[in-house]
């Protein structure tokens, strides 16, 4: 599964790219946590695409939970929790997963779901209008990268 740190990698990079946070996502531990999980969200959608990438999909999945089991002990979470926040988080990107794909190309349901799971449901005004726009961009640059180039870590860069 190493060989797929590089994709990783760009996903977390991309989850952290100032732009997301100037356009409105919160700026928290919470809220980086949920711009990864979209990111992740609609990379693994993407790869749903192409029954080769099943393992990779995978695998990617198991970097994200070692990652977040690393992210924990660094801020002081102790051996006895680790588990059952690592069970949390697996679920939130499980249920993520669930709301991006069946929002699908619609940029109103799209919103709902990052009100709903990036604002915790409040209502953030043109925050929401505008990293809606910039995933839904995001998306569609995701979608026109072909997939072993996705594999390799050549995710796309979402210009303002």
């Amino acid at each position: 599964r190493d060989a797929y740190r590089p994709l990783y990698d760009a996903v977390v990079a991309r989850g952290r790219a100032p732009a997301w946070y100037l356009d409105g996502a919160p700026d928290t531990l919470d809220g980086r946590f949920d711009m990864i999980a979209a990111i992740l969200a609609h990379v693994l959608i993407r790869l749903e695409s192409d029954p080769a990438a099943r393992q990779p999909s995978v695998h990617l999945a198991e970097l994200f939970v070692d990652d977040m089991d690393g992210q924990l002990r660094q801020i002081g979470i102790g051996d006895m929790i680790v588990g059952k926040h690592i069970g949390k988080m697996m679920s939130a990107l499980g249920g993520r997963l669930t709301v991006y794909r069946n929002a699908g190309g619609d940029a109103a349901a799209l919103r709902a779901a990052l009100v709903r799971n990036l604002w915790q449901g409040d209502e953030p005004g043109d925050g929401a209008d505008a990293v809606t726009a910039r995933l839904m961009r995001f998306t569609a640059a995701l979608a026109a990268t072909p997939v072993p180039a996705i594999l390799q870590g050549a995710l796309p860069d979402v210009p303002a």
